[in-house]
């Protein structure tokens, strides 16, 4: 593609995702599976236990963003936040919906791309959650620009993100491991991929170098105050599966950050 980070990079990525992912939810692939009961439970009491979320929830505006797929927003729900979740994807959306309905909670939905939250009103929100999706568009600073004028100063964002060496490396080990493939300052979407259970298959995604990642946060007006690395690795597990190259390559990074209270937000680009 001529303008990687422009215009129509943009908005085949969004199309092509939002394709994708609707297959996905239909066919209830990895990562757009609703929650089981016993999950949903388990879930629950997660989230009331995590050091990131900060809870209670009780009366909290929360944002899930980029989650559709009834995994996230009813488990926000359930411990009483108001939830809002915006998602690319409608029938990931549909599935939020169920979720909420199968269990009496009550949450609003917004079809729309993670870089464009122009519908929803500045500082609404007390909390922004958003599990892994900023490698799905080409700009991640667009996306904290969002965040930052939807959050209301002081709010708390907690964002997952694939971890840059991860999708620069090979999906299977050679004679020396894993190598890596894909430039650290590739600026335009990564090569297509099949079989890893690292990547979405049929997916536009996008490398986010950590500048981006944490000095984005930074300088749209937010504070990082912890980060964590989710353990996945296994130095024990099967040689090319999902662990064993975890253990090498940890596959994603958790960010704790708050809407700085004394900074105005970044304009955002239209």
């Amino acid at each position: 593609m001529s303008d990687p980070l422009g215009t129509s990079s943009r908005t085949a990525a969004h199309a092509a995702n939002a394709r994708t992912w609707d297959a996905y939810a239909r066919n209830h692939r990895r990562f757009a599976r609703p929650v089981t009961d016993k999950e949903f439970r388990e879930r629950v009491e997660a989230v009331a236990r995590d050091p990131f979320l900060e809870g209670p929830f009780v009366n909290r505006k929360l944002l899930c963003l980029g989650s559709g797929g009834g995994m996230q927003s009813a488990l926000y729900a359930a411990a009483g936040a108001e939830v809002t979740v915006v998602d690319i994807s409608p029938e990931m959306l549909a599935l939020d919906r169920q979720v909420a309905t199968d269990r009496g909670l009550t949450l609003k939905t917004l079809e729309a791309s993670i870089d464009a939250l122009e519908a929803l009103d500045a500082s609404r929100f007390d909390i922004v959650v958003q599990p892994v999706s900023s490698c799905y568009v080409p700009d991640v600073e667009a996306v904290y620009r969002q965040v930052a004028r939807v959050i209301c100063p002081g709010g708390l964002y907690v964002s997952q993100h694939k971890q840059p060496g991860s999708l620069q490396a090979s999906v299977k080990p050679g004679s020396l491991g894993y190598s890596l493939e894909t430039p650290y300052y590739d600026r335009g979407p990564l090569p297509a991929v099949t079989g890893s259970p690292h990547r979405e298959e049929g997916t536009f995604e996008f490398l986010h170098r950590w500048e981006s990642l944490i000095g984005g946060l930074c300088r749209c007006g937010f504070t990082v105050e912890d980060l964590s690395e989710p353990m996945h690795g296994d130095a024990s597990a099967s040689r090319g599966s999902f662990s064993h190259r975890s253990w090498f390559l940890p596959p994603y990074v958790r960010v704790k950050a708050r809407r700085s209270a004394d900074r105005t937000a970044p304009a955002v680009q239209v």
